[in-house]
């Protein structure tokens, strides 16, 4: 089913309210800004997003929808070391997936580079950045504690014309890296550490991916930041609550300088997820260990890793919502999101037949190499997905635990004399199996039909409960599923910092199934389509390694949280 783009907030419809709301409202009612409203969304290119930038995406996007604003895409590209053409391809794909388009609204920081870098010299002449000659190591020593002031720096009272020089040599590439830096003059007995004069510009020789090697001197994120947010004419720059106290920085920042106008800075608590990890750095080490596959590995919280699992942009639109936007941090529970995958899809999903672990079961009265097709509806509560056919034959695949030798008394699936119907089809009663002499394994099961029960009640009235479903050997196609499961077996992996957090990785995160049996028409399935196979859970044709002769299907999420469950209020 085709993917539904966010619809546009109607004409006096309800807006979810947040604080945030209520500050832009606010805003609007004293005609600031001239009635505009326009955020932006400031990923750094150097890494793939995660389940936490999706709910930013989505606040900042969604703000700039409902309030007939707009909203940017810029990338923080100051640090050459770190950034890729591949990450920002990257970014620029899960924005998009998500359902949201900046239209022509895309910059990048370096776009400001000379702007930025004016800005600098303006400061200087001011008296209010100078060059700053220690080490990294002194210039910590200097800084102060939370409890200490800082020291001046012995560089501080540099002369305005001496700090010009120095920052052009600095630009031209006369010092090495390390030698030199320009720090904002403000306070170093401030309470505030980032108000301690603050390093706004360090030497990096390194080729940068859109200046190539115009620049050896790069501006340091918290002097960028609000000055792109001015020449863009962002009116609420809105951040997660580690920026909190930056403010007065970017405010003071701002305040110096002749911008075209001054944006509100707010902050919001990020998104945290229990029984995973969010931090960058955490993420790389998976990825860099082997512990994962790669940044789209189905298990990993990233967006890529999200999609190739088969998770939908609505469901992760419609988690971010009901997870809301607070000013305190507090972690969610990943049953959660689970939940709205399963809402979605459970609507979305056309429904299929699959057999993860194949026991044959013969029918022994069913006529030899006779076929039968039954046509049956792709989704139960959808007629507009129309319905699709599935061969029936003698010999059928079902799942090895739908049979049991020694079955307990509410065991409703198929035992020796037990009758099930066979899903779609006829009604089937055990009559014999065949066990494996070495390892006492069930083979095969033996059982007989009645004809007189496709689509109907037995005709003597005896109650079958158990329904089972199948695929006809003779025509499935097989196949590999993997299913996956949460990536950590605690709840709080990095709660205890005396213990390494990889010790709690999931040993059973990844189960890999190669003789899986599918319905023919699962052949044809579209990389990242996705299914209910019936009774097992939600799957999805891997976007990577699905092929028409091997399909390969990623189990997205089981039809029941077998984690924890959800509290109602959440529901």
């Amino acid at each position: 089913m085709e993917e539904k783009k966010p619809q546009e907030v109607a004409e006096g419809a309800t807006k979810p309210s947040n604080f945030i709301r209520t500050i832009i409202d606010e805003d609007l009612k004293k005609g600031k800004n001239d009635g505009r409203v326009v955020t932006r969304f400031p990923p750094e290119p150097n890494g793939y997003l995660h389940i936490g930038h999706a709910k930013s995406i989505c606040l900042n996007f969604g703000l700039a929808r409902d309030y007939k604003g707009k909203c940017h895409l810029r990338f923080d590209d100051t640090n050459p070391c770190k950034e890729d053409v591949e990450y920002e391809d990257s970014i620029q794909g899960d924005v998009k997936w998500l359902g949201f388009d900046w239209g022509e609204n895309f910059f990048h920081a370096s776009d400001y580079f000379l702007q930025l870098y004016e800005y600098a010299v303006d400061l200087i002449k001011q008296g209010k950045a100078y060059v700053c000659s220690l080490s990294a190591d002194e210039m910590r020593a200097y800084r102060g504690t939370l409890k200490e002031p800082g020291k001046n720096s012995p560089y501080r009272d540099r002369s305005v014309e001496e700090n010009l020089d120095l920052f052009e040599r600095m630009k031209n590439g006369e010092f090495e890296e390390g030698s030199h830096v320009l720090r904002a003059k403000i306070d170093m007995a401030s309470p505030n550490l980032n108000m301690r004069d603050p390093v706004i510009y360090r030497i990096r020789k390194e080729a940068h991916h859109r200046t190539g090697n115009q620049w050896v001197i790069y501006p340091m994120y918290d002097y960028t930041h609000c000055i792109s947010d001015a020449l863009e004419r962002i009116t609420h720059s809105i951040c997660t609550l580690e920026f909190e106290d930056h403010r007065p920085l970017y405010d003071w920042v701002l305040d110096q300088l002749d911008v075209p106008c001054h944006p509100r800075q707010i902050e919001f608590a990020r998104l945290n997820i229990n029984y995973t990890v969010l931090s960058k750095r955490r993420l790389i080490e998976l990825v860099e260990g082997g512990h994962v596959s790669g940044w789209d590995d189905p298990r990993m919280p990233t967006i890529v890793g999200f999609r190739r699992r088969g998770y939908t942009p609505a469901s992760i639109r419609n988690f971010c919502d009901r997870v809301g936007v607070a000013k305190k941090d507090s972690c969610v529970d990943m049953g959660l999101l689970e939940f709205c995958v399963r809402e979605d899809l459970d609507r979305s999903a056309p429904r299929a037949m699959g057999v993860l672990q194949p026991l044959k079961l013969v029918i022994d009265n069913y006529p030899e190499g006779q076929v039968e097709e039954f046509e049956v509806p792709c989704h139960p509560q959808d007629p507009a997905m129309g319905t699709r056919k599935i061969p029936f034959s003698r010999e059928v695949y079902i799942e090895q635990d739908d049979f049991m030798e020694d079955p307990p008394k509410k065991f409703f699936r198929l035992g020796p004399g037990r009758e099930v119907r066979l899903r779609y089809g006829y009604i089937v009663k055990c009559v014999d199996y065949v066990k494996d002499e070495t390892t006492g394994e069930i083979k095969e099961v033996h059982c007989t039909y009645d004809p007189d029960t496709l689509g109907a009640a037995p005709q003597d009235g005896r109650k079958v409960k158990g329904i089972i479903h199948w695929v006809s050997a003779a025509h499935a196609v097989a196949g590999e599923v993997r299913l996956y499961d949460r990536l950590f077996v605690k709840e709080d992996p990095t709660g205890d910092k005396s213990v390494d957090y990889k010790t709690f990785l999931n040993p059973d995160s990844l189960q890999v199934l190669e003789n899986c049996q599918l319905e023919p028409s699962l052949a044809g399935a579209a990389p990242e389509s996705r299914f209910q196979f019936e009774r097992l859970g939600y799957f999805c044709a891997d976007i990577k390694d699905f092929k028409p002769e091997r399909p390969v299907f990623n189990r997205t999420v089981t039809l029941r949280d077998t984690w924890a469950k959800i509290d109602k209020k959440d529901r």
